[in-house]
């Protein structure tokens, strides 16, 4: 058996018929760019929104009201619980939880902002002096309120980018805010701090339009409310946010005065359950999107197959031919496997070619996050090596089965 010759015989044929062995390759290359990009998109994605939930810390710790408990059928039972969350529980975080490096009560409205003639809508978060550190936030221009200004109430701000392009102009520098004084609800608060810019998020949102005030002044001159929507914390290192989690559940039961056995009135997450969560998420639907794009290649292998299989019976005075002068049914069958898999293979190469530009064109002219991974790559060789074998056994065994007579009598 010369293998060469089987290739160089099974190349002649292929070329013999250009056109129809491109047609042949068509359904794997679309397939494979497909199966690529669609993997690319997904990989990017999911790095990106890990890398954006990453910018907030690894070590961040939320804590909000209302247990897992109190939830039935996607509805929370009790609205009560929503108020679970009071000062006293972030002063007793503060005071006792030593695994927690920072700490702020959290209280949000969301409204139109004021400046003269001119207005947006904003939320407007209240916070204290630590939210930035835990968010790893820092001041451009300026400074953050200070503690003297949580215990009086004070009614000044820190504002991000797109407040004071809103407010104050497209053109204008950050410095051109300071000591401004704008109107929240009808609540005037002068500027102190003008935050660096954070731009858009993984989710499309706006994290520059944000008003940071003390979480005092938005509970009673904005809110007027004597509970926290959340709890910010940061713990001392991300290893040991497990045992963090453990000491603030213990802290919040006692505070809360829950008895053995009764379920938690409040909810606490990390930042590394979130990226899990979402890592999760976008695996799940990273596979849909492969698993639906791979259906393209099952179509394509049967194409092939549908080819070969006239092929044989074009070809069938040549196997015979080739048989009477002394070529077994396995030289045959190898001769049209071969041919098959050089379809598949060589279209799969091209699909690979086709799948990074489309991964670079995402990336570059629509700016979404593509990462083509490696195995990726590998497994869509793989995947067309054995499309090629596995459709196109059925017509190489054809072939290799027929009666060398009665194929040389073939009209």
């Amino acid at each position: 058996m010369n293998y060469f010759n089987l290739f160089k015989v099974a190349f002649k044929a292929i070329m013999s018929n250009k056109f129809r062995s491109f047609l042949s390759m068509l359904g794997i290359i679309i397939g494979v760019a497909a199966v690529i990009i669609m993997m690319a998109i997904g990989q990017g994605s999911k790095e990106s929104i890990r890398g954006e939930i990453g910018k907030l810390g690894t070590n961040l710790l939320m804590v909000r009201p209302g247990g897992n408990g109190m939830m039935h059928g996607g509805v929370r039972q009790d609205p009560s619980e929503m108020q679970t969350l009071k000062v006293e529980d972030f002063e007793a975080i503060k005071a006792e939880a030593r695994l927690v490096k920072n700490a702020s009560p959290e209280v949000t409205a969301a409204g139109q902002v004021i400046y003269g003639s001119k207005n947006t809508t904003a939320t407007v978060y209240g916070e204290n002096e630590e939210y930035l550190s835990i968010k790893q936030w820092p001041v451009q221009k300026g400074v953050c309120f200070s503690k003297s200004d949580i215990n009086k109430s004070a009614k000044v701000c820190v504002v991000g980018m797109t407040i004071v392009r809103d407010l104050f102009g497209e053109e204008a520098e950050a410095a051109s805010a300071l000591g401004k004084t704008i109107r929240f609800k009808s609540i005037p608060m002068r500027i102190v701090g003008v935050l660096e810019s954070k731009g858009t998020n993984s989710w499309g949102m706006d994290q520059d339009n944000v008003i940071i005030a003390p979480y005092t002044c938005v509970m009673k001159r904005i809110l007027a409310q004597n509970f926290l929507n959340s709890i910010q914390c940061s713990a001392v290192s991300e290893e040991r946010s497990p045992e963090a989690i453990e000491e603030l559940t213990a802290v919040l039961r006692r505070t809360h005065k829950l008895k053995d056995g009764v379920p938690d009135n409040f909810t606490i997450n990390s930042q590394q359950e979130m990226m899990d969560t979402m890592s999760s998420t976008m695996d799940t639907v990273t596979l849909i999107l492969v698993v639906a794009a791979a259906f393209s290649l099952l179509v394509a292998g049967i194409g092939i197959m549908n080819i070969m299989l006239v092929s044989v019976t074009e070809r069938t005075k040549e196997i015979g031919l080739r048989m009477s002068v002394g070529a077994r049914g396995i030289d045959i069958m190898l001769q049209f496997l071969i041919e098959s898999v050089f379809i598949s293979i060589t279209g799969g190469l091209l699909g690979i070619l086709l799948g990074e530009g489309g991964a670079a064109l995402a990336r570059s002219l629509l700016h979404m996050p593509a990462a083509v991974p490696l195995w990726s790559i590998i497994v869509s060789f793989l995947v067309c090596t054995v499309i090629g074998v596995i459709f196109g056994y059925v017509p190489a065994r054809k072939a290799a089965r027929m009666d060398p007579i009665e194929a040389i009598r073939y009209e």
